[in-house]
């Protein structure tokens, strides 16, 4: 038995709902963004530094393509606090600042946050390609699909680089 609405959405609430859900992602990117080149530094496995490397690049790809859909949509960018990432980059650091210097820790520290992040990026995204679709954006479906394929490829190299990290600390492959 199917479940119907009692009422069709409004297009102007989905534009809102979307717009609210585009600024989140958008100015949780520029934290990235910001970010990034610290923990790269902070890194001290060599694939895990070229990995956060490329992460930036990929974020400065999704910003760009987060600002193309402002300007075709007429949106202007409203900053909005993004608290699940910066609350994730700060427990990031969290063991720098607390003078912890075994490396093993720190980088698995930083792998395992990394992929957190990659997947509130890849549901973000997720839900924004849903929303557009919704609302017939088809040019903007297709920038946020490339920006979500990124997401879900930047999650898979974390996994990879955990699992090569792992493995010269001579512990068995995990998945």
């Amino acid at each position: 038995m199917a479940i119907e609405p009692s009422h069709r959405t409004d297009p102007a609430v989905l534009k809102h709902l979307f717009t609210h859900n585009l600024n989140k992602l958008y100015y949780g990117k520029l934290y990235i963004k910001n970010n990034l080149p610290h923990l790269t530094e902070t890194a001290s496995f060599k694939a895990l530094q070229l990995a956060l490397q490329e992460l930036h690049d990929d974020v400065e790809k999704h910003l760009a393509r987060l600002e193309e859909i402002y300007k075709v949509m007429n949106i202007t960018p409203s900053d909005e606090e993004c608290i699940p990432v910066k609350a994730i980059f700060k427990e990031t650091f969290a063991l720098e600042k607390k003078g912890i210097g075994m490396e093993l820790l720190g980088d698995m520290n930083i792998m395992l946050y990394m992929q957190l992040i990659e997947h509130i990026n890849i549901n973000a995204f997720r839900m924004l390609r849903i929303l557009a679709k919704a609302l017939k954006l088809e040019d903007m479906e297709q920038l946020l699909l490339e920006s979500f394929d990124e997401s879900i490829d930047d999650d898979r190299l974390f996994m990879l680089i955990t699992n090569e990290y792992l493995s010269t600390q001579g512990y068995d492959e995990i998945a």
